[in-house]
């Protein structure tokens, strides 16, 4: 089936701008189709089937060509797939947010949550940030300004409490805050702390375990605290904090509730070798998410130890960050996961991921891939095609009047006869015939005006030619084909300089255009002969080179006479192809 063409739209819209922004709780929620509770993942019946509000739900989507989505009642390759939640029984630091998450920290006061600097900076500053119009770099500076000045504060302006460094702690993801940093041990405000520290001892003797001394009164933020101290930020210090976006909010950093994305991208792959399915990584760390959070809600329920409480948070916390970045660096051994996984992160970037593997370049159909060599006699706009590429390579052409006769000698012609066609579709139906076997000839005959006939490449088609690594625009361009009997492509070494091609083995793509737009588009924008000078700096790219330089200056010179037969010999070398037939009369 040819691609789509044309879609119109109703109603005309104009994007005006594109933001980004990180979801709160409350979005996640609304932007979701299910609370995702229950950990296991299938029910215990003879079907396998997923358990109800499981991490394979099938509300979410299906991963089987057999079953159907349960929201919007499609199978495999209609529904889009749609998303869950999971809410954390604690709240965890984000992988990916932790250094922004400390320098706020930095910024603001770790007691009543406001930005330590004087009012009339704050204005100041706050003045500058709402411009509009002002650039990335910009921003960025003068946050960096704010950030130097309020971690010289040691004392908050509003409610005068101590305010040291934070810095990232030992251990997995840790901060912690030092507010007696730089005071000497026989300072009151040193001595008080530890004196306060040693009754809370005594009162209760598991806090005995705590070093009592001024390294001792550094103070470690947990999630939940720096989750309440991020809400307390007043709406107008927010700017201050690089977050100028009005929907900002310092809170969203902390992860309180994770999404689920749709059974479609992690799908269940059935084991040939042992019973029951492969689950994805994702699928399985989602799965231990639950299983951690059950965990310590049981725990908080039932009132156990602080200190096994603490262990699973350190394990939710670690499994959160795998789950979003499986190449951590620094997790204790003890901790480590047994095989390496693939988090969100790992799907994104790198060489195989979405964005490189699957969005900027992708394995595509009709296009084919061989070595390439020159061929002077091509026109610059030419590419030689050989055969059995133009017997792969087909393009959908649309059955009317003027072409049903030429279309019918095509499908008589089937797939192993240049040219011929490969597949017929007929009007109204969603399957194609392949030529190969069947009676052609009953095909071509019942062939009706509206039909679709997959032919092979012929002389005169857009292509386009495209030479790795694609460094400018001009490494992709839109050439003719020629079809010839030969094993390699074929071009003129004019266009030799823009894809910077040479003939030691170098190997070349091409690419078949398959809507009568992209051929209009292909040889309007990327013609070959529309790109002869580059846009870089108007020098001229694809011009005559060397042997073309030096056998017209020896041609040309004055004194240069040639023999009668040195005349034939240079006419019947030019005459090739179509003019091979050309009768010369040559003066006696």
């Amino acid at each position: 089936m040819p691609k789509e063409q044309f879609r119109e739209a109703d109603v005309i819209k104009k994007i005006s701008h594109v933001s980004f922004n990180i979801d709160s709780a409350q979005q996640i929620q609304q932007e979701a189709h299910l609370h995702v509770v229950a950990k296991n993942l299938y029910n215990q019946n003879a079907e396998r089937t997923p358990v109800a509000y499981g991490v394979l739900d099938r509300r979410m989507g299906v991963s089987q060509k057999d079953a159907t989505c349960e929201t919007c009642k499609k199978g495999l390759n209609d529904c889009v797939g749609h998303f869950g939640y999971i809410d954390l029984a604690l709240p965890v630091f984000h992988i990916g947010h932790f250094r922004a998450t400390i320098t706020i920290l930095q910024s603001i006061c770790k007691v009543c949550s406001r930005v330590m600097l004087k009012e009339e900076e704050k204005k100041l500053f706050s003045a500058r940030l709402v411009n509009p119009n002002l650039s990335y770099l910009a921003k960025k500076s003068i946050h960096s300004q704010v950030l130097k000045k309020a971690k010289k504060s040691t004392k908050c302006p509003y409610c005068g409490n101590l305010n040291g460094p934070v810095k990232k702690g030992p251990g997995l993801m840790k901060i912690v805050h030092e507010p007696f940093r730089g005071k000497k041990p026989s300072d009151p405000l040193v001595t008080n702390a530890l004196h306060q520290m040693q009754a809370a001892i005594e009162s209760n003797r598991e806090l005995s375990q705590t070093v009592v001394g001024p390294a001792s009164l550094s103070k470690e933020l947990n999630p939940v605290e720096v989750l309440d101290l991020f809400k307390n930020i007043p709406k107008s210090d927010v700017p201050l904090l690089g977050m100028t976006s009005t929907q900002s909010n310092p809170a969203d950093l902390i992860v309180t509730r994770v999404f689920v994305p749709p059974v479609c991208i992690r799908p269940s792959v059935v084991s040939e070798v042992k019973a029951g399915t492969t689950e994805d990584d994702l699928t399985m760390k989602q799965s231990e998410i639950l299983l951690i959070s059950d965990v310590i809600a049981k725990h908080m329920m039932t009132g156990g130890k602080i200190e096994l409480i603490q262990e699973d948070w350190d394990y939710l916390q670690l499994h959160c960050a795998l789950y979003f970045n499986s190449e951590l660096s620094g997790i204790p051994h003890s901790l480590m996961p047994k095989k390496p996984t693939r988090g969100i992160v790992q799907r994104l970037k790198g060489k195989q991921g979405r964005f490189r593997g699957n969005l900027s370049g992708k394995r595509v159909d009709f296009s084919a891939r061989t070595v390439i060599s020159p061929d002077p006699n091509l026109m610059i706009h030419q590419v030689g095609v050989p055969d059995r590429v133009a017997k792969i390579l087909t393009f959908p052409e649309k059955v009317n009047t003027a072409n049903i006769n030429r279309m019918r000698q095509l499908i008589r012609n089937g797939t192993e006869k240049h040219p011929g066609a490969n597949y017929v579709q007929q009007k109204g139906s969603a399957f194609k015939k392949y030529l190969a076997y069947g009676n052609r000839d009953k095909v071509a005959q019942d062939l009706k005006c509206g039909d679709i006939v997959e032919r092979h490449l012929i002389d005169g088609d857009v292509v386009l030619f495209n030479r790795q690594p694609s460094l400018h625009k001009l490494s992709i361009m839109c050439h003719v084909a020629k079809v010839q009997p030969q094993r390699t492509f074929r071009f003129n070494e004019c266009a030799c300089t823009p894809y910077n091609a040479d003939f030691d083995g170098d190997e070349m793509n091409l690419h078949l255009p398959q809507t009568e737009e992209a051929r209009a588009e292909a040889l309007v924008l990327m013609g070959n002969k529309s790109n002869l000078v580059t846009p870089r700096n108007g020098e001229l790219l694809i011009a005559a080179t060397q042997d073309f330089i030096t056998g017209g200056y020896l041609l040309t010179q004055k004194d240069q006479f040639l023999t009668r037969e040195q005349v034939m010999q240079l006419a019947a070398c030019m005459l090739s192809g179509p003019d091979a037939n050309m009768r010369i009369d040559l003066p006696r």
